[in-house]
């Protein structure tokens, strides 16, 4: 069965164009011919060919060559990162040398030995789709390098803020794994981004995963990579995040939220600091930095046997708990007049400013869901206000978990968010604690979460 390769072969011998179909065919899973040199450029549009087996001469009784070298000139003037390979019945030291410095990949003499023929094609080819391969990978890394080189915005003069950004600044020189703790929205991938950008692997990929969105049986392709056939949809070979991180930053989020059979599999590549690809015996060195987030009570994990004690000694050199919102007052108003200045922009609302009597409210509230409910809160009242100042009647704000038994829900959607109020509560944020009472899967309490700002 041919393999996935494609060549374009151009030559003024018709009988020679039909052998080489016959003799490639099982080789190549694409051949396209021609024994017009005029058609080159527009050949060389039609696909993403892997090599050119190019004739040396195409005029009748023309031996030197000249033709042949006019033709890979033009062919790597429009690709010249395309392999050609040249073939020619007059072939000396002389022309074999000087299609080599414009660029040829090898030189065939006419009549060929099938075996040396297709063994140098082949081989042509797999280095062209291997030097693509390299390409692709080197974009794709630069992409992520650029993404994870932009600065996350650090709001905040609270006390409790700066004693954080201190901490955070004795760390991220190290290359100690870290464990961030606190509550959802209280921003621990903000702090995750500052501790790679302040390190050493700063102009390395930061690559960040939701643990709570990876499935039990993707989870290691996901994070390990994976080669073409190990299944059933492995179409093509696929790096994992771990490989994408290396060299870099990889931060895991939601990391409370692993079964002890992924807990398992996750620390024995920490320990060994090595990774198999799913359908691979080969293995690979990997070199991260690892950042953890959850907003779960990881030591009570532990005690009730839910977290593996051996992987927290392991993600928790360092352990940094983020302030909730309601602790920050003095950077609520801060956090306002960005969130503000962000979606007045994004709206076309930007002589919009907040009234004192809003931000008075600001100040007093729990904010349960922290920073990213305070962000949710400002885009909305953009939104609703229709004046240039934000007031009370634009601003709509939930009711902190303290408040949750002094309200009686009247509608099915305050009935529903008391129970997951509640549930959560109960749970001390354990989300798959929340979704088994409620019966509903994780992904619906996260999805109902965020529609009431929890």
């Amino acid at each position: 069965m041919a393999i996935n390769r494609k060549i374009l072969i151009i030559d003024d011998d018709q009988v020679m164009l039909s052998t080489l179909r016959i003799l490639l065919g099982d080789y190549f899973s694409v051949i396209k011919t021609s024994n017009n040199p005029e058609n080159i450029n527009y050949l060389l549009e039609l696909d993403e060919w892997d090599v050119v087996l190019l004739d040396m001469n195409f005029t009748a009784g023309a031996s030197e060559g000249k033709e042949g070298l006019f033709w890979l000139k033009e062919i790597k003037k429009k690709l010249p990162e395309i392999l050609v390979v040249m073939i020619t019945a007059y072939g000396d030291i002389k022309l074999a040398v000087e299609a080599t410095k414009l660029g040829a990949q090898d030189f065939i003499l006419k009549p060929w030995e099938n075996e040396k023929l297709v063994t140098t094609l082949i081989s042509a080819s797999d280095l062209s789709q291997s030097r693509k391969q390299i390409s692709e990978l080197k974009l794709h890394k630069n992409a992520l390098i650029r993404n994870s080189s932009l600065r996350s915005k650090l709001i905040g003069d609270s006390v409790k803020f700066k004693e954080l950004l201190n901490k955070v600044a004795k760390v991220a020189p190290t290359d100690a794994n870290v464990l961030l703790l606190g509550e959802n929205g209280s921003g621990k991938d903000v702090i995750a981004r500052e501790i790679h950008n302040l390190s050493s692997r700063k102009d390395k990929a930061f690559i960040a995963v939701d643990m709570g969105a990876v499935t039990e049986s993707l989870f290691e392709s996901e994070l390990f990579g994976h080669k073409k056939g190990a299944f059933t949809d492995a179409i093509s070979d696929y790096a994992g995040r771990f490989d994408l991180a290396n060299g870099g930053t990889l931060f895991l989020d939601e990391i409370g939220n692993l079964s002890l059979a992924m807990q398992s599999k996750l620390l024995t590549v920490l320990e060994q600091r090595k990774l198999n690809p799913v359908g691979s015996n080969k293995s690979k060195d990997i070199d991260v930095r690892l950042i953890c987030a959850t907003n779960r009570d990881i030591k009570k994990m532990v005690e009730a046997e839910e977290f593996r004690i051996d992987l927290l000694y392991r993600i928790n050199t360092i352990e940094l708990e983020l302030p909730p919102l309601r602790i920050r007052t003095g950077d609520v108003e801060l956090f306002a007049n960005y969130f503000l200045k962000k979606f007045c922009k994004k709206y076309g609302k930007e002589t919009i400013s907040i009234g004192k009597d809003v931000i008075d409210l600001f100040k007093k509230y729990d904010w349960p869901g922290n920073i990213r409910e305070l962000e949710n809160t400002i885009e909305k009242s953009v939104i609703m206000c229709t004046s240039d100042t934000i007031t009370e009647m634009d601003v709509s704000l939930s009711k902190g978990f303290s408040d949750v038994q002094d309200v009686e829900p009247k509608t099915m959607d305050e009935i529903e968010k008391h129970y997951l109020e509640k549930a959560i509560k109960n749970h001390g944020n354990n989300i798959t604690k929340v979704a088994k009472e409620l019966n509903i899967s994780r992904p619906s309490v996260y999805r109902k979460m965020m529609k009431y700002g929890l």
